[in-house]
């Protein structure tokens, strides 16, 4: 099974963008036409299409070549991406800021045992656990959780680091209700790790927050997948997934509103993926 982090695309440009400038306006498509999802979004455009997103368009060229400046940017983004696939999470620093919030934690760590050369190799060790977090799990006594919250630093620990917390924050102020259970904090993880660790602790709902593929114009998007009633062998067509969670992307507390309401609407349906649906109101662009 694959991951809908693992994709290749640069998830801030996801869906398809065509643009139709006819003086000074701008049709901006999603690429989502169907019935009932995210129609054409219109804008004034007053200035060029990089106004609106971060996406490589309109660069511009010298004679036949970019510019110097081009160039440079995106050698640089590129390093960007690969440092941030390579960096190794900060375990500590993460644990801390949830420590100051008086909310528990739980290190798990997944099957991959010879670090992040070994994880971007072998994507399916890092969807299962280890045995020693396994049998830590399974001795764990604790009343089953309504909603399991898991991080997995995924692809772009740095989208963990700067990202979570505050997003976490986010969820819970709209929630309002206790959750006992630890955060399970999951070092060299993949999205379907979550499917085990919720069947392990008898989740009803795993929220799992993790680091998505770096692209060239966005090193440390986190993305966010909800999954009913998980066990191993769950696809990704019974997840909800909410991407692109950043400063530049999706804000926090969008994004929490989104989380939040699949929260509701999984527990009305004990369903998610296909079935559900997010009932977010369309954004327009300014």
């Amino acid at each position: 099974m694959s991951d809908a982090h693992d994709n290749p695309t640069d998830p801030s440009t996801n869906s398809v963008i065509s643009t139709e400038v006819q003086r000074q306006n701008v049709v901006i498509s999603t690429g989502t036409q169907r019935s009932g999802e995210t129609p054409v979004l219109t804008a004034l455009h007053t200035g060029t299409i990089s106004n609106y997103t971060p996406a490589r368009l309109s660069l511009g060229t010298t004679t036949e070549s970019l510019s110097t400046h081009e160039h440079l940017r995106f050698q640089l983004d590129h390093a960007l991406a690969r440092d941030a696939v390579h960096a190794e999470l900060d375990i500590a620093l993460l644990s801390r800021g949830f420590a100051d919030r008086n909310l528990q934690t739980l290190t798990l760590h997944s099957a991959v045992q010879q670090g992040r050369r070994e994880y971007l190799r072998r994507p399916d060790l890092g969807r299962k656990l280890d045995t020693p977090t396994r049998n830590l799990l399974q001795q764990l006594h604790q009343p089953p959780p309504d909603i399991l919250f898991i991080i997995a630093d995924g692809l772009s620990s740095l989208a963990i680091e700067r990202h979570a917390l505050p997003v976490i924050d986010a969820i819970n102020a709209i929630l309002a209700e206790p959750n006992p259970t630890p955060i399970c904090i999951v070092t060299q993880g993949r999205v379907a790790i979550g499917d085990e660790i919720g069947e392990l602790l008898s989740a009803k709902l795993v929220v799992l927050l993790i680091g998505e593929r770096p692209g060239l114009s966005s090193a440390d998007s986190l993305g966010v997948y909800l999954t009913w009633n998980p066990h191993p062998g769950r696809t990704d067509a019974e997840r909800n997934c909410i991407s692109n969670i950043r400063t530049e992307g999706l804000g926090y507390a969008e994004a929490a509103q989104r989380i939040v309401s699949l929260i509701h609407g999984a527990r009305t349906l004990q369903a998610t993926g296909v079935s559900l649906k997010d009932p977010s109101k369309n954004r327009v662009l300014p």
